[in-house]
């Protein structure tokens, strides 16, 4: 658990880090609609290139973009057993003594599996180059314009923040709940099924004691220090947009112009 990257901050120098928030909150809603364009394999292509020039250019190194993907492998390969059980298209590749797969399954299981790991690396390099302070502030920024209609921007931008922020706090302690449990003899690997949920019941469940109270003590702590979300408030630091961000917008819109392209053509 300690290699999970997602939610995590690394204070690096490079343009990406420099940018202004909501100027990558833009770039990463714009790839995830380019993502769900039915542009076939070279619209990923196209989005894999802009991905990994990305990753470079915010000096993270792929492996550690991948480490995000981990606790996405059980659910992949659970994806590829029911697509495996429904998808009768294609033609038949091989048989399971009755039972016989197809082409169409292991291609549709392929893009969603696609899809999955461009997400997360996105969302990957959003939360590795943004402090959480500065994401907060690029929602709130940007869903400013939907306050008009009563929409609570910057309640929801801190709830945001706050659940990204906790992410990396989480997986910490549900490492220290499994060695505590393991030093008292649990086997959360091996042993019957019945086991194995006892195993993960005994990680749950401390697991929400801890998380419910860390919310409590955040809430306290907010109090205590007379936090108000309806008050109107002034902000030290203020975003201002460069060419960079500029250009990182319209090369995202170029990229998802290119999928629709794509996508039309085919």
């Amino acid at each position: 658990m300690h290699n999970i990257a997602l939610g995590r901050y690394l204070p690096l120098d490079s343009v990406i880090h420099r940018m202004d928030p909501r100027s990558k909150i833009m770039i990463m809603l714009f790839l995830m609609i380019s993502i769900f364009i039915p542009a076939g394999v070279y619209g990923y292509i196209l989005l894999a290139i802009f991905i990994m020039i990305t990753l470079v250019l915010s000096k993270l190194k792929p492996g550690y973009a991948l480490r995000s993907m981990k606790p996405m492998i059980w659910m992949m390969v659970f994806l590829l057993i029911i697509n495996c059980f429904a998808l009768r298209t294609g033609t038949p590749l091989f048989h399971i003594g009755s039972f016989t797969i197809y082409s169409g399954a292991i291609k549709q299981t392929l893009y969603i599996v696609v899809r999955l790991m461009m997400m997360i690396v996105i969302t990957t390099i959003l939360t590795a180059t943004t402090k959480p302070l500065d994401l907060t502030l690029g929602i709130e920024k940007l869903l400013k314009p939907f306050e008009k209609i009563g929409l609570p921007a910057h309640i929801i931008a801190m709830m945001i923040s706050i659940a990204l922020r906790f992410i990396p706090t989480l997986i910490e302690e549900a490492q220290r709940i499994m060695n505590a449990q393991a030093s008292r003899g649990v086997d959360l690997e091996n042993g019957s099924i019945k086991e194995k949920i006892m195993a993960i019941l005994s990680l749950i469940v401390p697991l929400f004691v801890s998380s419910f109270d860390r919310a409590d003590q955040l809430a306290n702590a907010m109090e205590a220090r007379g936090y108000d979300p309806n008050q109107k408030r002034t902000r030290y630091k203020v975003l201002k947009m460069t060419g960079a961000d500029y250009t990182g917008m319209a090369l995202s819109l170029c990229v998802m112009a290119g999928c629709i392209v794509i996508g039309v053509l085919l």
